[in-house]
């Protein structure tokens, strides 16, 4: 396993005094991103990211109200290591965007295809269309959940999904989504061990279609990448 790839340099913008308006259930801690929903160009602190996606130098724009706002986050970064390159063209997905790592490199490295960009954060799709923009990657569509149209089935799925808003709604979320797969597509998942990985890799064998396929396709960093086929 090679080496872990050094932390992103940032630069910062200072706060402003102003509160962001938000909508939704008013959840504090760590998970707070899952549940609160921030109004898109809020005056939350914006954070420039400079980093190397699909083998090209980008800089990014995250900010507080978002999935790891301050950097690239470790099962992101093991899960882009592990993951293969999308299909060329197609519909790929990338489930939580958050503020677009995932979607902004499947659309580099496949100018050809329709990236979808779905989370249900409205700041985290304002990130992730202006990042897209930004690093020349014209192909992406950031949505909402119910945005993207009922006949569209994907050639590939990346995502680090939100673990930590429950099992029962993770689990609706990936029925949800894995079933629009196209026969013999894949996608790859990155899940924290100490947060259930193996737990849910049993689960989706068990749940599953027969003919589908769930295997590990890698492990660092206490992270699982699974890689679920569909039949």
């Amino acid at each position: 396993m090679t080496s872990e790839p050094s932390e992103p340099q940032s630069s910062v913008t200072p706060p402003p005094a102003t509160e962001p308006q938000v909508t939704g259930p008013q959840v504090t801690g760590p998970q707070a991103h899952y549940f609160r929903t921030p109004a898109a160009s809020t005056t939350l602190a914006r954070r420039e990211l400079h980093l190397v996606l699909a083998g090209r130098p980008v800089t990014l724009t995250s900010s507080g109200g978002v999935f790891s706002a301050e950097r690239l986050d470790l099962g992101t970064r093991v899960l882009l290591r592990e993951v293969p390159p999308p299909p060329a063209g197609g519909d790929l997905l990338d489930l939580g965007c958050g503020w677009g790592p995932l979607a902004v490199t499947q659309a580099l490295h496949s100018p050809g295809s329709t990236v979808w960009a779905v989370d249900v954060n409205e700041l985290a799709l304002e990130l992730t269309a202006g990042n897209a923009i930004r690093a020349g990657a014209g192909n992406v569509r950031a949505v909402r959940p119910g945005q993207v149209p009922a006949d569209v089935r994907f050639a590939a799925i990346w995502s680090n999904p939100p673990i930590r808003v429950g099992k029962a709604q993770l689990h609706e979320l990936l029925l949800q989504w894995l079933p629009r797969l196209l026969p013999g597509a894949a996608a790859h998942l990155v899940v924290q061990r100490n947060l259930g990985a193996d737990s849910l890799q049993r689960w989706l064998r068990e749940t599953l279609p027969e003919g589908w396929s769930v295997d590990r396709a890698g492990s660092a960093k206490g992270y699982r990448v699974f890689r679920v086929t569909s039949a």
